[in-house]
């Protein structure tokens, strides 16, 4: 797909850098804090994903782009993100582990984060499945299970972004497909384990 239309490009690449899997997260985590919440319990329940977590991974890609390991933010090369896949998959096995001492209970939401982590690194092996597609699309299931409405945008939301990625060259859509049918068998396993009716 070439298009050359710099509007359509602009459009695109301000879709595919707003909506980066670390925001998209974020603002899943203000949400459910906000409605589940105090703004006490709030913080103590997110401090932790943002240092343990979010914060890491924010840092780490940062750094591997000064040092030249990595092309961009996007960690476009595909042997590139062999190693922000283990960064990743550690960050989040830490968080579950101090999560589960400081609350005495396993954090579904992350526990299948990992496991979607783990199934794109596996993939990555063979094909470059698009990250921002993927976690788009398990983002759209969190928001789902609380307020269906908003999980049906953020899945349309998602489809859009895949699209940005195949605009923006960043993927070909056989991997913008691999990454979206990946969050599509974890995000159903999601909604089942969390007991919601979707058919």
């Amino acid at each position: 797909m070439e298009v050359k239309d710099p509007n359509v490009l602009s459009v695109s690449r301000f879709i595919s850098n707003f909506f980066n899997p670390l925001v998209s997260l974020v603002l899943y985590f203000f949400y459910y804090s906000y409605i589940n919440y105090t703004w006490e319990e709030a913080t103590k329940k997110f401090l932790p994903i943002l240092l343990l977590l979010i914060i890491p991974v924010g840092i780490w890609i940062y750094r591997n782009v000064k040092k030249g390991n990595y092309t961009n933010m996007d960690v476009s090369n595909r042997k590139q993100r062999h190693s922000l896949y283990v960064f990743i998959i550690l960050a989040t096995i830490v968080f579950l582990a101090v999560d589960y001492f400081l609350h005495k209970e396993i954090d579904w939401t992350v526990l299948m984060l990992c496991i979607l982590l783990m199934m794109m690194q596996i993939s990555n092996f063979f094909i470059k499945s698009s990250m921002h597609t993927s976690l788009n699309i398990y983002v759209a299931a969190l928001f789902f299970a609380i307020n269906p409405t908003i999980g049906i945008f953020w899945f349309l939301l998602s489809v859009l972004i895949g699209i940005t990625r195949i605009i923006l060259k960043r993927h070909t859509v056989k991997e913008v497909v691999a990454g979206g049918l990946i969050a599509i068998f974890v995000s159903l396993a999601y909604l089942i384990m969390v007991k919601i009716v979707i058919f």
